[in-house]
């Protein structure tokens, strides 16, 4: 993009990161707009890359958060592959007055519409925390357990001393984990208990569908001491079992 940065968030966080950028801006020739020029249509599944070539879609093998840019049909994308791990995923970007083309052509390759409450039931069964719920102002980023988007060589960034703290000392009191759930499904925001104290909180919940019906599951932060697979702790009236990330019987079918 030569001088220009392309910033990709969720929409509901779309207010908060403009707001970081003009609290930190200050004497930078620097200009931030809203692009709504782009927009995108997300495809998941063990197919997904089969419904892209048979809609006519090539383009290089590319590894998760690489992106590689494409034509079709005079339409010009940029697909970019996701990183969750449990199905392989890609978003194209393309611009709005092209999406009902290239909707309608994964559709013909047996792709599946689907909407944002499917898509939430696949962010809880792969144990992705959603920043704004599951990943919030008070978590420490090691705490999220999202390693993966830490850089600890790069140059100095707002937090990076505690950052850097807990790498050295290689300790976090809290972890985000995983509970399968027996009973009423807990709320986030829903304490955690082990023998009557308070030892962690819930920060999503979601009956998932498994073979033979649902399986409630939750997400949430779990004192270090607690979080012991398979160890069997309170959330209101349910029993939470610490359970290991992603939720795998769910994608064993």
């Amino acid at each position: 993009l030569g001088s220009s940065l392309l910033v990709d968030t969720d929409q509901s966080q779309v207010g908060k990161v403009l707001e970081i950028f003009d609290h930190y801006i200050i004497m930078d020739d620097v200009e931030v707009a809203i692009d709504e020029k782009l927009t995108s249509i997300g495809i998941a599944g063990p197919k997904a890359r089969e419904a892209l070539r048979t809609a006519g879609v090539e383009f290089p093998e590319v590894e998760p958060l690489q992106y590689q840019d494409s034509t079709w049909r005079n339409i010009e994308l940029t697909i970019v592959r996701g990183d969750t791990s449990t199905v392989e995923s890609y978003e194209m970007w393309l611009a709005p007055a092209n999406v009902k083309s290239v909707w309608e052509a994964l559709i013909a390759a047996g792709a599946k519409p689907v909407g944002t409450g499917a898509l939430e039931l696949l962010r809880i069964a792969s144990g992705i925390p959603r920043y704004g719920q599951d990943i919030r102002e008070k978590d420490l980023p090691q705490e999220t357990g999202q390693q993966r988007a830490l850089h600890f060589t790069k140059g100095c960034y707002i937090g990076q001393e505690i950052v850097e703290r807990i790498r050295s000392r290689a300790n976090v009191h809290r972890s985000f984990t995983g509970f399968e759930i027996r009973g009423p499904l807990p709320s986030p925001g829903s304490k955690i208990q082990a023998d009557g104290k308070d030892v962690g909180d819930i920060t999503s919940s979601a009956p998932l569908p498994v073979a033979g019906g649902e399986s409630a599951v939750a997400l949430g932060y779990l004192r270090r001491e607690a979080a012991l697979p398979g160890k069997q702790l309170q959330a209101g009236t349910a029993t939470a079992t610490v359970a290991n990330l992603p939720f795998a019987k769910v994608f064993k079918h």
